[in-house]
């Protein structure tokens, strides 16, 4: 087997991570953007049908800093284990180092677009409705 094809290694365990927090993060788009965005392009009665079809929606909406502080701890612990993992060689075969850097940009972008996604909430969640 493989080391980019190894579950266990820390390239995988590494992508795995910035997945889940992509996961993560899309909570706080779910439980703050769009129903924003819904009720600002005239869509309300749409999101008055999605909240009837997934109630879990109302859930997500009224621990909005319960979903915030779980993306934010699993930003902070995925952004750890890449920056850890930057430094670990590849392996010397050209086709498992070019995986193995194909991998680590790829962690590196999914762990970037978890962050804007909870940018993004954050500021549909906390800063608007401060401001208005």
């Amino acid at each position: 087997m493989t080391e980019a094809a190894d579950p266990r290694s820390p390239l995988r365990r590494n992508f795995s991570a910035a997945l889940l927090t992509l996961l993560a993060s899309g909570g706080t788009l779910v439980c703050c953007v769009l129903p924003a965005v819904m009720v600002a392009l005239g869509a309300g009665a749409a999101l008055a049908g999605l909240v009837t079809a997934v109630p879990q929606l109302v859930w997500l909406s009224e621990h909005k800093a319960l979903v915030f502080g779980v993306a934010g701890a699993a930003l902070l612990f995925s952004g750890w284990m890449l920056r850890r993992a930057r430094g670990l060689p590849c392996p010397a075969d050209p086709a498992l180092a070019s995986a193995c850097t194909r991998l680590r940009r790829t962690s590196v972008v999914l762990w970037c677009a978890a962050a804007a996604c909870t940018a993004l909430g954050a500021v549909f969640a906390f800063v608007l409705p401060a401001l208005s």
